[in-house]
C-alpha cells in the first residue's frame, strides 16, 4: 500500500506530461513570426542590384533556418519607371508589409514614398541610390544603406595614379606627362555618377599626375551602351586614349568589349570600374581591367535585412550617421588582391 502511495505522484506527472509537452509545442509555435518585406529595385538586370538581391534572399533563408520565422521577401522590378515603383510601394503598404526597401528610380522623388511610409508607420529602407537627405529626415524610421560615392571615385583615381608612378609609360604612351582619358558616366544628374566622375579625376591630379579629358558621356550603367559609346571614341581618338574611367564595372566591361572588337592589341588603354562584380573581378584577374572599387553588396544586404527585422540591433553593429544613414566602405581592388574578393 505504501508503494502505491509513493507511486501516485509519479503517475500524476506522467498524466500531465503529454499536456505539458503539447503546451510547450504550442508556445513554441506561437512565437514563430511571419515577417513580410517588400523590395522595389530600379532595374533587376543591373549586375550589382542582382547580386545584392541574391544576398537578401540568402539572408532571408538563414533567418528562417536560425529562428524558425517565416520570411516573405517580395522583390519587384521597377523597370526604370518611378510611377511603377510608386505603385509597388503602395501595394506593399496596403498589404501591411513589415518593412519596405526601395532602390530609387529617381532619387529626388523619395518624399512621396517617405510620407506614405510614415502614415502607415512602416520602416522604410532606401539603398544603393541615395535620396535627398531632407526627404529621409522626414520619418524617424527611414534609413539609407549604401556607400560613399566620392570614396569610390577617389579609389579609382588612386589605382591609376599608382600604376602611373610604378611605370609611367605603361599609361602615358605618348610621353607628354599627361594622361589622356575618356569618361563613361552612369546616369545624367545621378549623385553617384557626379561624385565618381569628379573624385576619380581629382585623385589622379592630387597625386601629381596631370590629366586631359578627350570625351565623356553617359551610358546609364549599362554594358551595351558603353560598348557603343566606346566604339565611337575609338574611331575618333584611336591611340590617343590612354585611360577609360567608368562609373561602374558593367560600363568598364562594355569599354573592354569595344577595345577587343576593334582589334586593338598593343598599348591598350587602362580601364577602371566600380563595384567589384563577379565579371569585373574576372576582368581584373585576367588583366583586361586595371582595377575597381569594391562595393560590398553582401554586407549592405545584411544591414538592409537587419534593419527590416531588428533596427535597434542593427544600428548598434553599424552606427547610424546623422540618425538615418549607414555607409559601408569601399575597398580598392587590383590584380594583386582580386582573389580575396571572389
Amino acid at each position: 500500500m505504501k508503494f502505491f502511495k509513493k507511486l501516485i505522484p509519479f503517475l500524476c506527472v506522467l498524466l500531465l506530461l503529454p499536456g505539458a509537452l503539447n503546451a510547450c509545442s504550442i508556445q513554441k509555435k506561437d512565437t514563430i513570426k511571419t515577417i513580410r518585406i517588400g523590395v522595389s529595385v530600379y532595374r533587376k538586370d543591373d549586375t550589382f542590384i542582382a547580386s545584392l538581391s541574391s544576398y537578401l534572399e540568402e539572408d532571408a533563408k538563414k533567418r528562417e533556418q536560425h529562428t524558425g520565422d517565416k520570411i516573405i521577401l517580395n522583390i519587384m522590378d521597377s523597370q526604370s519607371s518611378q510611377s511603377l515603383q510608386n505603385d509597388q510601394v503602395d501595394g506593399f503598404l496596403s498589404k501591411n508589409y513589415d518593412a519596405v526597401c526601395v532602390n530609387m528610380v529617381d532619387r529626388t522623388a523619395a518624399a512621396t514614398i517617405v510620407d506614405k511610409a510614415k502614415k502607415a508607420d512602416t520602416p522604410l529602407i532606401f539603398f544603393n541610390r541615395e535620396p535627398v537627405e531632407e526627404d529621409i529626415q522626414m520619418w524617424g524610421k527611414a534609413y539609407y544603406v549604401g556607400a560613399d560615392a566620392a570614396q569610390s571615385g577617389t579609389l579609382q583615381g588612386q589605382i591609376i595614379a599608382r600604376a602611373y608612378k610604378k611605370d609611367p609609360r605603361s599609361i602615358d604612351r605618348n610621353g607628354d606627362g599627361k594622361i589622356q582619358y575618356v569618361m563613361l558616366e552612369g546616369e545624367q544628374g545621378h549623385q553617384d555618377s557626379l561624385l565618381r566622375t569628379e573624385y576619380s579625376v581629382k585623385a589622379v591630379e592630387e597625386s601629381g599626375v596631370h590629366t586631359e579629358m578627350l570625351a565623356n558621356d553617359t551610358a546609364n550603367w549599362q554594358r551595351a551602351q558603353a560598348t557603343a559609346k566606346m566604339k565611337q571614341w575609338i574611331t575618333r581618338y584611336g591611340g590617343r586614349i590612354e585611360a577609360v574611367l567608368c562609373n561602374n564595372d558593367d560600363m568598364a566591361l562594355g569599354a573592354i568589349d569595344a577595345i577587343r572588337e576593334s582589334g586593338w592589341r598593343a598599348s591598350r588603354p587602362v580601364v577602371v570600374g566600380v563595384d567589384g562584380t563577379a565579371p569585373g573581378l574576372d576582368a581584373i584577374k585576367n588583366g583586361t581591367m586595371l582595377g575597381s572599387a569594391y562595393n560590398n553588396a553582401k554586407t549592405q544586404a545584411e544591414v538592409i535585412f537587419g534593419l527590416c527585422c531588428d533596427p535597434a540591433g542593427t544600428s548598434k553593429s553599424f552606427p547610424l550617421q546623422r540618425g538615418h544613414f549607414i555607409y559601408i566602405p569601399y575597398q580598392m581592388i587590383t590584380r594583386e588582391n582580386a582573389g580575396k574578393f571572389g
